[in-house]
């Protein structure tokens, strides 16, 4: 099969094109970045968001195109017709997020926030969660069937560790700089789930091609549940071991404080929710024995460590949560002047 990968380079695409690859197949690769192909592994420097990049592309057909590319819900709108009509298959990446708050695990047919919500100031928006369902929604009342939506939920791999709504640069940076990491208690209580990378990218690479996939939506996420604490306590057992120190944590009663320096509907519709998962319906289909949550994260965790790589910090996140537990950040770790008096500013000001 000849596959066109829209964005696949994240912690879900990298091994879904190396799996596709290994498989036989011609895989093309959009990047910005300049990366060497490979005998059947071909990497296309470009603007996935470029209309004349794009246009290009879809100058023929593929045997499927697997989007990860986050879209306004206007752009694919505009986009999909080509997409669909240029491909055999085409695997939409939408994302857990999208479901509502629900007392019983969910399945994919448990109703979704666009659907469920209330909060018209929400519905407003085109947040990444209502701008998911609202593609989602652009796909299925489509003329054609030749699209499959997958919807993970919270990956991680080596380099991307979250907590919470954290991602590494904003609790591990901290931890490993000697400061406290801030968890808000109401998120820490709630379950959930995380799935390793690689093992969504094999559960998409057995969709590929499968024609019992066309027209129908997957979450392929680890059925196995914790609560964020579990995970915490987790982390810094494994920092503990590796540094022989114990990170420090304040936890704070509420998420309200970090609401204002973060994406609120995230936290709101989302972190504040149990997510608990009935993943039968692709194990129907394509079986598969997911990575133990608790032995993965502490694998990568451990693999991290051992390099660390950062990412940009974020230093307004930084000034609040250095505020909340009574610290401060060595001005020596801000990269420009402008960043500096900003953080001051949040740091210091009520």
């Amino acid at each position: 099969m000849e596959v066109l990968v829209f964005g696949g380079t994240g912690a879900m695409g990298t091994p879904l094109v190396h799996l596709l690859k290994d498989a036989g197949h011609e895989v093309y690769v959009t990047t910005r970045q300049s990366i060497p192909s490979d005998k059947n592994l071909h990497y296309l420097q470009g603007n996935a968001k470029d209309e004349a990049f794009f246009t290009s592309l879809l100058q023929r057909d593929y045997d499927a195109i697997v989007d990860f590319m986050v879209y306004g819900s206007r752009e694919l709108e505009k986009r999909l017709p080509v997409l669909l009509n240029h491909t055999k298959q085409y695997v939409f990446f939408s994302s857990s997020r999208v479901y509502a708050e629900s007392g019983t695990p969910l399945t994919e047919r448990s109703p979704r926030l666009l659907d469920a919500c209330k909060d018209t100031t929400y519905l407003q928006t085109d947040e990444y969660a209502l701008a998911k369902a609202r593609e989602e929604n652009l796909l299925m009342g489509s003329d054609s069937n030749n699209w499959t939506i997958i919807r993970p939920y919270i990956t991680y791999n080596d380099q991307r560790l979250q907590l919470g709504v954290y991602e590494k640069e904003n609790w591990l940076y901290r931890a490993l700089h000697g400061r406290t990491i801030v968890m808000p208690a109401d998120i820490a209580s709630r379950k959930t789930s995380l799935t390793y990378g690689p093992d969504v990218a094999a559960v998409v690479a057995r969709l590929i091609g499968n024609e019992k996939a066309f027209g129908q939506v997957f979450h392929p996420v680890n059925p196995e549940t914790t609560t964020w604490e579990n995970i915490l306590q987790l982390y810094l057992d494994v920092i503990e071991n590796k540094t022989g120190k114990r990170p420090k944590v304040k936890l704070v009663d509420n998420s309200m404080g970090l609401q204002q320096v973060w994406n609120p509907w995230q936290i709101r519709y989302d972190r504040l929710y149990d997510r608990v998962f009935d993943s039968s319906k692709v194990n129907l289909i394509c079986g598969y024995n997911y990575k133990n949550m608790k032995a993965g994260l502490r694998d990568c965790l451990e693999h991290f460590l051992n390099k660390p790589k950062w990412l940009g910090i974020n230093w307004r996140y930084e000034a609040w949560a250095d505020q909340v537990a009574g610290e401060r950040a060595s001005i020596s770790e801000i990269d420009g002047l402008r960043t500096k008096v900003r953080y001051m500013k949040h740091r210091y000001l009520p």
